[in-house]
């Protein structure tokens, strides 16, 4: 009997809606973000977008990134929320604002108005592009996924008015056809794509940031050349199994700052919203292409100190591990 189940574009809906709620009620933490520090594209924890972090303030009071379609008086909504696995097709959505209609001015991030993400909710397939955008508002971009099932799109930019901070909104999107659900990567400190090969150097921790450095090669050399790519010589996406909890890290140091080198090395300033696992997916371009890399990696529990007994005092404690760990 052919294990493949047949999937319409409206089950793929349900599967994808349902399926979040599932892994949400099943006690994913929230995202919770350190306090805004002024530094960075997003004015966030360093290296982090404000739309992935919880709250201005780190006190939650902001809800995790890319998990609404709304969010600050902005919503996206999706045009196409369902296509035909394996066939070309044209992604449209808006952005609109309070006032429900839509937005045609935003602030430039790293050389675009807005960032697309697409994402199967398996995190076996994943896509980073750059709509355009019409005047009347109307984004769109050609696009073919591979696999049937349920996809996420995430929205990241900032609106082009005073004091406005950076959103990532995120909608479902089905893909018909036959579906054959994927288990997640094993994880692992080592990506190959396109006859390279990136190393993970580094952890990433629950609730304390970390540098976590990528070294890209071809053909056992190191790579020194990388091409700068929507100026840096790599973008890195982060996305939390179980609930797709986006976080969107922006490379330390840029092309042309006098320090920063192109390759082999490409750093970042992270912090794991929450303990779970999550898919790392680092954007890089070497000689006029741009290639993809992929890791799965675990986050443990964040260190808390024991609790005090009657006969222990706080001094004389033991302090607690860090649990977190990497692949």
């Amino acid at each position: 009997m052919n294990t493949a189940v047949k999937i319409t574009a409206f089950a793929a809906a349900v599967a994808a809606t349902f399926g979040t709620a599932f892994a949400v009620g099943k006690g994913v933490d929230p995202v919770v973000a350190d306090p805004p520090t002024g530094h960075g594209d997003h004015a966030a924890a360093p290296g982090a977008s404000a739309g992935a972090g919880a709250g201005r303030g780190g006190h939650g009071a902001m809800p995790p990134g890319g998990l609404q379609v709304s969010q600050g008086g902005y919503t996206l909504d999706l045009k196409t929320p369902r296509i035909e696995a394996g066939r070309p097709d044209d992604l449209r959505f808006v952005i609109t604002g309070d006032d429900g209609r839509a937005v045609t001015a935003f602030q430039r991030s790293h050389d675009k108005e807005l960032h697309l993400i697409i994402a199967s909710r398996d995190l076996n397939t994943f896509r980073h592009v750059h709509p355009t955008r019409a005047a009347d508002g109307t984004w769109s971009t050609p696009i073919t996924l591979p696999e049937a099932g349920g996809y996420r799109v995430f929205a990241d930019f900032t609106p082009d008015k005073k004091n406005a901070e950076s959103l990532t909104l995120g909608a479902d999107l089905a893909a018909a056809g036959d579906f054959r659900p994927q288990p997640l990567p094993p994880a692992s400190a080592t990506s190959k794509v396109d006859g390279y090969t990136v190393s993970l150097d580094g952890t990433l921790k629950p609730g304390a940031a970390s540098e976590l450095k990528l070294n890209v090669s071809k053909g056992g050399e190191p790579v020194t050349n990388l091409d700068p790519y929507l100026g840096a010589y790599g973008h890195l996406v982060a996305l939390r199994s179980g609930d797709l909890a986006y976080l969107h890290v922006h490379p330390n140091g840029e092309p042309g700052d006098g320090t920063t080198r192109p390759g082999p090395a490409v750093s970042f300033t992270a912090t794991a919203p929450s303990a779970g696992t999550y898919r790392l997916f680092l954007d890089f371009q070497h000689e006029g292409k741009v290639h993809t890399a992929a890791f799965t990696v675990h986050t443990g529990r964040p260190t808390t100190p024991p609790t005090p007994t009657h006969d222990e005092s706080p001094t004389e404690r033991p302090g607690g591990d860090d649990d977190g760990h990497q692949h």
